[in-house]
């Protein structure tokens, strides 16, 4: 298995401070979202943000990707390319995946976000995905696996009776957007690699109200669910420490 990066007290500090930014800004993202708004508009201002604050975006020109934010609304999962044409309604689920790199390190974090009035239902899919995303930050402790935090994902969505998406994976994350190891959202436990300080995993569910299963749409990045059903998304940035797991993306 191939060795994983193990960060520096230096390196953290940067990271940390990647993480900073990237709270900061989907913070103010958040704020605009709102009925009426284009999801291009959203983008626009995160990059004018990103500037401001001395980083450089983690995904345009990433493989190719044409801005700064992946904007997915309602049945679309994730890697939604932000449009013009895509206006927000009362009743949208936004989700907002947005990235940063400062002096070298990435950070990188998603929230979702209701529009206006959203149905019980969908107000339901986003507090599950939330806390299922700290399950799985909970269970990153030095001994523990990795498998450990997909099974704590899985677990806590799948009592619910909703489903995790197995087409998309957290990462590890530091100098490159995605180092190893693959983190994913769902598997047994005790399997894969130790845990140890120093390590910062990217944990990231995407957790559907119908089936798991995913589609790609001809703009080969923004992928939606197979049946149309809504779809949520959270993430964050966490480092591994002896004390237990530090969220580098979260508001302090």
């Amino acid at each position: 298995m191939s060795q994983v990066e193990i960060k520096s007290k230096d390196e953290i500090a940067l990271m940390r401070e990647a993480g900073r930014i990237v709270c900061e800004i989907l913070d103010e993202l958040e704020k605009a979202v709102a009925p009426g708004v284009t999801t291009w508009e959203l983008d626009a201002l995160a990059e004018k943000l990103i500037y401001q604050k001395g980083a450089k975006p983690a995904f345009k020109g990433y493989l190719g990707f044409p801005c700064c934010l992946c904007a997915s609304v309602n049945d679309e999962v994730v890697h939604g390319i932000p449009s013009k044409r895509k206006k927000l309604v009362s009743g949208d689920l936004m989700k907002l995946d947005f990235g940063v790199v400062y002096r070298g390190f990435f950070g990188d974090s998603a929230r979702t976000v209701p529009v206006g009035k959203v149905s019980r239902e969908a107000q339901a899919l986003v507090d599950a995905t939330r806390e299922a995303l700290q399950k799985g930050i909970a269970a990153m402790v030095p001994g523990n696996r990795v498998g450990d935090i997909g099974h704590a994902v899985q677990s806590y969505v799948e009592a619910r009776g909703y489903s995790v998406v197995r087409d998309f994976s957290g990462h590890g994350i530091g100098r490159k957007l995605h180092e190893k190891p693959e983190v994913n959202n769902y598997g047994p436990p005790g399997q894969g690699m130790k845990l140890r300080p120093g390590m910062v995993l990217a944990v990231e569910p995407m957790v559907n109200l119908g089936t798991h299963e995913v589609a790609l749409l001809d703009d080969d990045w923004t992928a939606v669910t197979l049946d149309h059903k809504l779809s949520a998304h959270f993430e964050h940035t966490i480092l591994v420490t002896e004390g237990g797991p530090e969220v580098l993306t979260r508001r302090a």
